[in-house]
């Protein structure tokens, strides 16, 4: 049994570099989290890679990842894929539908307090959540085209 007692900031990390050298073909090696074993996605990868060519496997106990199973080759893989493309510089999720024009267009309509931010989003071709999502100030605005009767309520 093999336990590290650097801080994973440091590249040097002797305990697990005797733990690699002693490992044979067809051994596993067996980590408590995919977090105590790599440093990032990439130094995660590229070490199991290196097991993988010499043909060890490798298991994780906290995400119960286990690579001398397809299952756990599979998920390995799109880990793989996902740190891939990061270095390609996506970052995933669905393009954004927003423009400055529409931000611009939308903050315009907002103090009118006869629009409504569902009539100003169907207008626009957006939901309304995409205005809350990218007008962080969304509730001010609106606050402030409230005006004031002279009884004192408030009128929209």
């Amino acid at each position: 049994m093999f336990a590290g007692k650097k801080s994973g900031k440091s590249a040097e990390r002797p305990e697990l570099a005797a733990c690699h050298a002693f490992l044979n073909e067809g051994d596993t090696l067996v980590v408590p989290s995919l977090d105590r074993y790599g440093r990032s996605l990439a130094d995660l990868i590229t070490m199991v890679g290196e097991l993988r060519r010499r043909e060890v496997g490798f298991t994780s106990l906290h995400e119960n990842l286990d690579t001398t199973t397809p299952g756990g080759r599979l998920i390995f893989h799109v880990f793989a894929a996902l740190a891939a493309a990061k270095a390609r510089g996506r970052t995933g999720g669905r393009p954004t539908v927003i423009t400055p024009e529409l931000l611009r267009a939308s903050r315009d309509m907002l103090p009118n307090p006869e629009n409504s931010i569902a009539s100003i989003a169907k207008l626009l071709g957006v939901s309304p959540g995409t205005l809350y999502n990218h007008i962080r100030d969304l509730r001010e605005l609106r606050a402030t085209s409230r005006t004031v009767d002279p009884a004192g309520s408030d009128m929209r």
